[in-house]
């Protein structure tokens, strides 16, 4: 199934978007491209969740990628129709897509698109809703754009650099801003509904956190933290790629969070290995340096490194 929708696409961007910052004469060229483009970003998304929902309250064939990796029929239609609509109004920018073959042409562009069409596909094959539509913007290897749109419920995440991040519910738009708890024990933790890992329960006990929520997808995990319904999220697994990181990442810190690897690394984008080899954390950034000293400790607990990651 796929949409044509070239014609929305001349509807204003403040029609979606934040208002842009002002510079001394005005609205500032660099914050309108990126208004417009976060404006397309959220029509797509949107697109693909109808594209999605067709197949979530029908029926979707499951095939597997590798034993445990999982891909359906609506990863696949999504993803043409997301790949389709950014080459016809980006041709020159690159692309990289969890559902696409990399042929690595993206690493000589300056702006790459980054895309998941369905993060969380164990969620839609059990039908619980946590699973999402992820469309990111990195320039120079930073995220600076992203949208996060959760089909099954409608719930649409966005932010970018300079213009903040919003929820959009029912026709209304709600400003993100992180927590402002500053003790890490009084912090809520959110973590994988189908990942759970030891390490986790370990870290846990370290930070001496006792309230803990689980979600799937990456996307909505830290859309949790930006809604203030969590405070932290930790993954110390390889399991992350660069689409699963790069539209959350933008959101998060439009909301006033920090999001880097269990070292503290800042994340980088469009590199060869696609592997988030040394897992993420995600906060509201006030204990951030000291979250990730207690995570980085128990990551050496169980006996890896900075140098090679989890691998």
């Amino acid at each position: 199934m796929s949409l044509t929708a070239d014609s929305t696409d001349s509807v204003e961007a403040s029609d979606y978007a934040p208002p842009p910052t002002h510079g001394e004469h005005g609205i500032e060229p660099a914050s309108l491209a990126l208004l417009e483009e976060l404006a397309f970003a959220e029509r797509i998304a949107r697109e693909a969740a109808t594209i999605i929902n067709t197949f979530y309250i029908g029926s979707s064939e499951v095939r597997y990628k590798t034993d445990d990796e999982p891909v359906t029929e609506a990863d696949r239609s999504a993803n043409l129709h997301i790949l389709a609509r950014l080459h016809s109004r980006y041709p020159e920018d690159g692309v990289l897509s969890e559902e696409s073959k990399d042929d690595q042409s993206r690493l000589k562009k300056e702006r790459v698109w980054i895309i998941d069409p369905l993060d969380g596909t164990r969620e839609f094959i059990a039908r619980n809703g946590e699973f999402s539509i992820m469309v990111g913007l990195a320039i120079g290897g930073k995220p600076v754009l992203g949208v996060v749109m959760q089909p099954a419920t409608g719930l649409l995440y966005a932010g970018a650099q300079g213009l903040g991040a919003y929820l959009l519910e029912d026709g209304e738009r709600v400003p993100l801003t992180v927590s402002s708890v500053d003790q890490i024990s009084h912090m809520v933790l959110v973590s994988s509904r189908s990942h759970r890992q030891q390490i986790v329960d370990r870290m846990r006990k370290v930070m001496r956190i006792n309230t803990e929520r689980t979600s799937g997808s990456v996307g909505l995990k830290v859309g949790l933290v930006a809604r203030r319904l969590a405070d932290l999220y930790v993954h110390p697994s390889p399991g992350c790629k660069e689409w699963d990181l790069c539209a959350p990442h933008a959101i998060m810190e439009a909301a006033g969070g920090r999001m880097t690897d269990c070292w503290g690394n800042p994340l980088r984008y469009n590199k060869r290995d696609v592997r988030g080899h040394n897992g993420l954390v995600a906060s509201n950034g006030i204990c951030h340096d000291e979250i990730v000293a207690q995570v980085a400790a128990v990551c050496e607990e169980f006996g890896f490194n900075e140098d090679d990651g989890f691998w």
